[in-house]
């Protein structure tokens, strides 16, 4: 295979099943190599669909697990599932990292990378599967955090090989557009994103989020103006035109479930969460708001809907069920 691999040893877990093996896998991309860190169950099945998650803009992999064993991808592994996250070109455990001069943006991710990944793990599953005498999946399920949903689905409405290959899509806190008008917004987004953000990222070369503690990994120039255009303008590839708004309402689209909180106020707003449910023009689609109302431990924010410790006992089963239920329907089939 053409991937290195390094394999970390966890720590206990304090749950009753077995703390997830988890190894990082090392893919070559261009001048470097992604990295997708693999969750394996005890007695991992390779002939089930797995589970790829992506994260969101100004961050990496680990806003879904944890050496520790925490998070959503930990949890599902877990569970019994096979989950994949990747970090996208130079973020995370990806090199080379984020610096003055890289060039990538959005539209890599969108163009390569996930193609690149869907296709290595299919492969990896099939070899294994092969060597085990079991048929493998054609399908991943895709999950993702903020702007990552909104870049697994431009990859889902441009490609169609991709929307035959992708089970289901289950996003938390992604939006495309910001509508909402607020105070914490004008200063969120149209003072420190929109204007601040890209005069900081003039002078170093990059957004250096970590440093500014404004979140988990930096970002290039390019994402970081491409993501801005595509919050307050048309859905248009920045690189080839491409119309990815057109080409969403002719998609064959996955199962897909957005997830909204109630205290994300601004970068997942609920009602900007539903604006693109009504943009891609899903046709099996579920809405989902984590709000104490709902019946939910907490008003969830942001980032805590993935990493509050109350989740793994709140809406985290809800989620395992969700996947179970696809098993469930291949058995009726």
């Amino acid at each position: 295979m053409d991937y290195q691999r390094l394999t970390l040893t966890s720590s206990a877990s304090q749950h009753s099943a077995p703390t997830p093996a988890q190894t990082s896998l090392y893919i070559p991309y261009r001048d470097g190599q992604l990295h997708l860190r693999q969750l394996l169950p005890a007695n991992a099945d390779f002939s089930k669909p797995p589970i790829l998650m992506l994260h969101g803009a100004m961050s990496n992999g680990r806003v879904f697990y944890s050496q520790s064993g925490r998070g959503l991808g930990c949890f599902l592994a877990q569970a019994g599932f096979v989950v994949y996250v990747l970090d996208t070109a130079g973020r995370g455990l990806s090199l080379p990292k984020i610096a003055r001069g890289f060039t990538l943006g959005q539209g890599e991710v969108i163009r390569e990378q996930l193609p690149l990944v869907q296709q290595h793990i299919l492969n990896m599953h099939q070899q294994l599967c092969q060597e085990l005498g079991k048929l493998a999946s054609s399908q991943l399920h895709w999950c993702a955090h903020s702007w990552g949903g909104v870049l697994m689905a431009s990859a889902l409405a441009r490609y169609p090989e991709l929307q035959q290959s992708v089970r289901s899509l289950l996003t938390f806190g992604s939006k495309r557009t910001i509508r909402v008008k607020s105070f914490k917004k004008w200063l969120m987004v149209d003072v420190f994103w929109n204007r601040l953000a890209p005069s900081l990222a003039v002078g170093q070369g990059y957004l250096a989020a970590d440093k500014l503690r404004v979140g988990m990994d930096n970002e290039s120039r390019a994402s970081l103006t491409q993501s801005i255009d595509w919050v307050r303008g048309e859905w248009l590839d920045h690189d080839d035109g491409f119309d990815y708004g057109k080409a969403a309402k002719a998609a064959n689209w996955p199962v897909a479930w957005f997830i909204a909180g109630q205290n994300d106020t601004v970068l997942g707003h609920p009602e900007d969460v539903a604006d693109m449910i009504s943009e891609c023009g899903f046709r099996q689609v579920k809405y989902t708001l984590l709000s104490k109302a709902n019946g939910f431990k907490h008003d969830y924010g942001h980032a805590d809907m993935l990493t509050h410790l109350d989740a793994m006992g709140d809406h985290f089963p809800m989620i395992r069920d969700w996947y179970l239920g696809f098993e469930l329907a291949v058995l009726k089939d």
